[in-house]
């Protein structure tokens, strides 16, 4: 760990160095520092985002207003204090131009200070909990918020006669995120909510967690898992009879992660979940960003993670060209307030108030299509803000 006597002397110095040399926009040169994790038990998100990324410059080339695009990539291995660490050698040593990735809540949070003092925009590509923007002024995100995916389950429930419902959840951010807008809006519509079950974030083992869910009897259990963690609890649900007792499973997308699904076999059929991009949505350029995403990395299908990624890249893009070459943050964040565009996952917006994403939700079941398990969207929720700060 960081000593805070280092940390304050590296911030002091990260100031200073922000505010000497030749104006950012005179450079030929735009760095965008890409912090992922990419080892450890949360590397497919690393793999997927920065995959993403990579397909954005691959389809629309790496020169921006006169600038030529540099990634430079470091991995956090999902510690926050490696994050915070990284961001700052990237900005005080790299000289990067904004800062992007962010594979959990966490780590995003563990910047915040860091890009507020610097006035470097950080683009949120991953990392899902509705508070990180409003901890810095530079944060802009591209993924989504649970809240924004929870609700619209809720909604989806009582529209289907499901009146007695266990939440489980990852007992971190996100977590809690997701069963409180869950929780909120099925019991406004009506519903029970009989117990909330939260399991640990590292080396979950389901089963006692499950087996609590039996025991109350529920017409589903509502669950939110961080991406990769799917397969662990799909075999466990079966394991422990949860689908031969009756109970539907129910959920945000994260649980049947699209990188994943196919690995999860028969006990993810018919798992319904909400979230805002899947590899089967159907539109042109969904089909035109698969196509090329497949063909640059062998043997990987593209998930949300991939999206938020792809879309954070557009973001800097747009930004770039608006500000037509001008590197400084406020300005780049300024562009990026109110950009609008059509994106695989559908259209797509940065609300100029929260610099938070407004997009569509999407509800899906998990069917074979064509020998593959896929996410088939049957039902759109059209332009949903986060509903934390739109005040639903």
């Amino acid at each position: 760990m960081i000593a805070r006597r280092s940390l304050i002397a590296l911030s002091a110095g990260l100031v200073m160095s922000a505010g000497l040399g030749l104006p950012s926009w005179a450079e030929e040169t735009f760095k965008v520092g890409l912090i992922l994790p990419m080892t450890g038990p949360f590397a497919s998100t690393g793999r997927q985002v920065e995959a993403g990324v990579k397909a954005y410059i691959a389809a629309h080339g790496d020169t921006v207003a006169g600038k030529k695009i540099e990634l430079v990539v470091r991995d956090d291995a999902g510690t926050a204090d490696q994050t915070r660490r990284i961001a700052q050698e990237l900005i005080v040593n790299e000289k990067v131009n904004t800062l992007a990735g962010f594979g959990l809540t966490p780590l995003a949070l563990s910047v915040a200070p860091v890009i507020t003092q610097a006035k470097v925009p950080a683009v949120v590509m991953a990392a899902a909990t509705s508070s990180i923007t409003q901890a810095s002024e530079y944060f802009i995100r591209t993924s989504g918020t649970l809240p924004q995916y929870s609700v619209p389950v809720a909604t989806w429930a009582h529209e289907n006669n499901i009146t007695k419902v266990v939440t489980l959840v990852t007992d971190y951010g996100p977590g809690i995120d997701a069963e409180t807008w869950f929780t909120k809006e099925f019991k406004a519509k009506g519903g029970e909510v009989v117990e909330a079950v939260r399991v640990p974030l590292q080396n979950p083992d389901f089963a006692p967690f499950l087996q609590r869910v039996r025991d109350a009897k529920p017409d589903a259990v509502f669950v939110f898992l961080p991406s990769g963690v799917g397969s662990l609890f799909m075999k466990q649900f079966v394991d422990r009879g949860l689908a031969e007792a009756g109970i539907k499973l129910i959920g945000t997308g994260d649980i049947t992660d699209d990188d994943i699904l196919n690995g999860m076999g028969k006990p993810a059929l018919g798992t319904i979940t909400a979230h805002f991009y899947a590899a089967a949505h159907d539109s042109p350029e969904n089909a035109a960003f698969v196509k090329a995403f497949k063909d640059a990395n062998k043997d990987m299908r593209p998930n949300f993670m991939a999206m938020g990624g792809y879309d954070g890249m557009h973001a800097i893009y747009a930004a770039l060209e608006a500000t037509k070459g001008d590197a400084d943050g406020a300005a780049l964040i300024k562009a990026m307030k109110g950009l609008a565009w059509t994106s695989p996952r559908g259209p797509i917006s940065i609300d100029p108030e929260t610099r938070d994403i407004i997009q569509n939700i999407y509800m899906r079941e998990v069917k074979d299509v064509n020998g593959e398990l896929q996410n088939v969207e049957f039902k759109t929720f059209k332009d949903v803000k986060d509903p934390v700060k739109s005040g639903q």
